[in-house]
């Protein structure tokens, strides 16, 4: 089985969790399936607003969905969670994106 199949396996049993999601959305990421990255990363931040990587991953999943304010809202919520937390190189790989986003 995938690993996405494991993952939604683990979800449809009804353990559904940040890094769950994340898993997930991450998984869907690399499969290039944007929607559903975006979907799972929602939640995932729902579960654990303060989850840096959830917010960085969803706003890239964002960008690649053509969704630019949302991508937007998402990585300036992921800098400020990541800035809280000490995460210094999150904080730089988001506010390199979003410079991106405004560029274009």
């Amino acid at each position: 089985m995938s690993i996405i199949g494991n993952l939604e396996k683990m979800l449809f049993s009804g353990q559904d969790n940040a890094m769950l999601r994340f898993g997930l959305g991450n998984a869907y990421f690399q499969q290039r399936d944007f929607h559903s990255a975006v979907s799972h990363l929602e939640h995932a931040v729902r579960h654990d607003p303060e989850y840096s990587a959830a917010w960085k991953l969803l706003g890239k999943s964002l960008v690649e969905c053509e969704e630019a304010a949302k991508a937007i809202e998402a990585f300036e919520r992921g800098i400020e969670c990541a800035q809280k937390r000490g995460d210094i190189q999150a904080v730089k790989e988001m506010n390199v994106f979003l410079k991106r986003l405004n560029k274009s």
